[in-house]
């Protein structure tokens, strides 16, 4: 399977983006879909996820209120709706999914991933 990001892009502080994610190949079913982000000289830090099959969500405390995740069956993708986005949040943006229908905030559950989408977001 292969995962598409895009979306990314830049924006200036408190703008919005919309990243998607695509999966070509298999579905999303049965898996938890996460977007991750990796800042320079960063780890790659969890941001949210959604499991496909039951529609939880997760955040990170610094996406909470300001990002939101969601998922198209019909279109098999899964979208990150980002507002008043803030200089801390440029970052290259990475979609992933990890098996099982339960969500997954761990980074280490993920095992396919995708190339990464920049986002940059300037004062």
């Amino acid at each position: 399977v292969q995962l598409q990001a895009s979306g990314g892009g830049l924006v200036q502080a408190g703008g919005s983006l919309r990243l998607s994610c695509v999966a070509s190949g298999r579905t999303f079913s049965g898996y938890s879909v996460g977007w991750f982000r990796q800042a320079p000289g960063k780890e790659r830090e969890f941001v949210a996820a959604v499991s496909w099959n039951f529609g939880d969500t997760a955040y990170a405390d610094s996406a909470k209120g300001r990002f939101t995740i969601s998922r198209d069956n019909a279109k098999n993708t899964v979208h990150l709706q980002m507002n008043s986005l803030k200089p801390e949040d440029t970052a290259v943006y990475y979609c992933a999914r990890a098996p099982g229908a339960w969500i997954s905030t761990t980074k280490g559950e993920y095992v396919d991933w995708g190339q990464g989408t920049l986002v940059t977001v300037s004062s």
